[in-house]
């Protein structure tokens, strides 16, 4: 097709998506192209405007490395990160709601054994964290891969410390027989995301802090559950209502209780969903439950 205009190039592009042999790709592609075409018609996009677009994103992948994903944390601080978590993880009454992954999650963090210290050297206040993993229906979760992983009182994460050769804030743990587990850590306290690239610019430019409340990360895997990703949120922080990545939810709050002989203390239980599979005669999903 030549000659072609504002009018008709949408359903051009449209139309050169028709042989695309995987349908969903198809899907995928065809909506973003009239999401795109309608966005830029709505804002009357300028060529400048769209310049400055490609060059953001670019910089947005330049500052991508092995320690920091800066495409999440652009799409943590637009929301669309929670958004898609919120669709995807529609749980059973009861079970813990999911929320962010977060850009520092590293794969193969040490496997330690319960009451072990994962803080390993990383400044904070010492406390102690316990709790179990169940199903649904109150069962203990035995075996479950428990990842955790937190920022320590700099605000900072093990994999953004240069130099560092061994995690910190960070590790895996196997729930017991019953379910529980313990370890010992630092207290979670807020700290502000990495503003010093595109991402910290777009929040200077919309008057936004780049602040999150305290949290622990914790992602527990478990066969015939699905695999749960979720924070626990310290009760009492001040940026509860205006986290930067929108991951907040109320079932994750829970306190950091002093004890009598002064230790610091958080105990918090983990529900699991049961695993989804699709339906043999109906195609639908059907919530399946190991025994």
């Amino acid at each position: 097709m030549r000659n072609l205009n504002q009018d008709n190039i949408t359903q051009a592009v449209i139309a050169r998506l028709a042989g695309t042999p995987d349908p969903r790709l198809k899907q995928v592609l065809t909506s973003l192209v009239q999401h795109l075409h309608a966005f830029a018609r709505e804002v009357k996009l300028t060529e400048a405007e769209w310049a400055y677009g490609i060059d953001f994103l670019t910089r947005v992948g330049h500052t991508c490395t092995d320690q920091r994903q800066e495409f999440i944390l652009l799409s943590d601080t637009l929301g669309l990160s929670m958004l898609t978590v919120a669709f995807n993880n529609q749980k059973p009454a009861g079970c813990t709601e999911a929320t962010v992954f977060g850009p520092f999650h590293v794969e193969g963090a040490p496997e330690v054994p319960h009451g072990a210290d994962v803080a390993n050297g990383a400044p904070g206040q010492p406390c102690e964290v316990s709790g179990h993993v169940r199903g649904p229906g109150g069962e203990a979760v035995a075996g479950a891969v428990i990842d955790v992983w937190q920022a320590d009182a700099d605000g900072l994460y093990d994999v953004q410390r240069e130099g560092l050769d061994h995690a910190q804030g960070r590790a895996v743990l196997r729930s017991g027989a019953d379910g529980g587990f313990h370890f010992k850590t630092v207290v979670a306290e807020p700290y502000p995301i990495p503003d010093d690239g595109p991402v910290g610019e777009m929040l200077k430019a919309t008057k936004r802090h780049p602040w999150r409340p305290a949290h622990l990360h914790f992602r527990i895997q478990a066969p015939g559950y699905q695999t749960l990703v979720t924070h626990v949120f310290r009760n009492g922080d001040p940026y509860l209502d205006s986290d930067a990545v929108f991951g907040v939810r109320s079932s994750l709050l829970a306190d950091w209780v002093q004890q009598p002989d002064g230790r610091i203390t958080l105990d918090f239980d983990f529900v699991l969903a049961p695993a989804v599979t699709a339906s043999t005669t109906t195609g639908k999903p059907v919530a399946t439950q190991s025994a």
